[in-house]
């Protein structure tokens, strides 16, 4: 197992009234991405700021390498905790060249060796002859790279993206979170990505860890976060979750669109509440079906349906493009995971003993 890279324990952190973040540990292994993730207001940057030296704990330890940063009688400057960053606008200096912003971290480095890591830096994110032009010169994603190469360059214990790709266009945002996470990973790279763009950071972390207001609610792969949610909050936030209302029996969940085969460890009639995402739900037009289309949404390849229940529970249903129905059509719903649901009792996961 890799040594920490970054440790922070019992981290807190107030404005005023507000508790920006409260009481949180977090490790990242070295050459680890995780990908910190949250609505907006969570937490996210500010705790990115406590990393770097922008902002002081009011209470907690942080540590980068083997080497305690923060812990209220030691507070080390940003320049002097071997962290790189990526902001969000880039920051880079106008007035610079592309070299002269790569290089700029590396003063203290003799003037051959400076040169040798710009040139390699460069060649690294794939600007090489990009050495002498101008930041206006560039576009959004060549400038994002040059930001990349700057934070690298003085082998930094850990680089911290803020919102880095929020600033380019769709598909070129694909493109670049593609590129600088293989760049990272090339490069054995730690780093910590902050993002509210659940699908970004599904593909980007190695792990994800979730804040809500400011407290630690995950630590897990993306793929745990997004099947087991410890709580209602991440599955809430995570994939667009509609949360159904079912009771335990004997044979499994009861809901108001049929039995869910679903055992769970708690006695019969408890209320529970079960984690459905639109590729569960499965709808076929019936003749006095007591659901109905609300809305159809045309995504290309497939449609998302907006479905009505008796109770006034919407549910979303994902169907092939070519299975067209018209808002008020009469539907039969029926959820087909082909999964165990993430299931709740009072706001937090419970187990399934099993499913058929």
């Amino acid at each position: 197992m890799s040594p920490n890279a970054l440790e922070l324990r019992d981290v807190s952190k107030s404005f005023g009234s507000v508790e920006a973040v409260r009481d949180l540990s977090l490790q990242v292994a070295e050459g680890e991405i995780l990908a910190l993730v949250g609505p907006s207001g969570c937490g996210k940057t500010t705790l990115l700021r406590l990393i770097a030296g922008f902002e002081t704990p009011d209470s907690g330890t942080i540590t980068l390498g083997k080497k305690t940063v923060a812990d209220g009688s030691t507070e080390l400057p940003p320049e002097a905790r071997g962290v790189g960053m990526v902001f969000q606008d880039y920051a880079l200096f106008p007035h610079l060249t592309v070299a002269g912003n790569v290089g700029f971290g590396l003063d203290r480095v003799p003037a051959k060796a400076r040169t040798e890591t710009v040139a390699e830096k460069l060649a690294l994110v794939g600007l090489q002859g990009y050495a002498e032009r101008m930041p206006n010169e560039l576009s959004g994603g060549e400038r994002q790279r040059v930001a990349l190469a700057r934070a690298l360059a003085p082998q930094p214990v850990i680089i911290l993206l803020d919102e880095p790709f929020s600033n380019l266009d769709a598909d070129r945002r694909i493109t670049m979170r593609e590129e600088v996470r293989g760049i990272l990973k090339s490069v054995a790279a730690t780093a910590i990505l902050v993002t509210h763009d659940q699908e970004e950071a599904l593909y980007f972390g190695d792990r994800l860890a979730v804040l809500k207001a400011g407290s630690l609610q995950q630590v897990d792969t993306p793929e745990g976060v997004f099947h087991k949610p410890l709580n209602v909050s991440v599955a809430d936030f995570m994939g667009q979750t509609e949360l159904v209302t079912g009771e335990v029996t004997p044979v499994g969940i009861h809901t108001e669109i049929g039995m869910v085969p679903q055992k769970i460890d708690l006695p019969p009639g408890t209320q529970v509440q079960l984690a459905v995402r639109a590729d569960d739900v499965d709808i076929e037009p019936r003749s006095g079906a007591v659901a109905v289309i609300r809305e159809r949404q045309f995504k290309g390849a497939l449609n998302l349906y907006k479905v009505a229940l008796p109770s006034g529970q919407i549910l979303h249903s994902l169907q092939p493009h070519t299975l067209i129905l018209p808002s008020g059509t009469a539907v039969e719903v029926k959820l087909e995971p082909g999964h165990p649901l993430a299931c709740f009792h009072n706001g937090n996961a419970i187990t399934a003993e099993s499913a058929s």
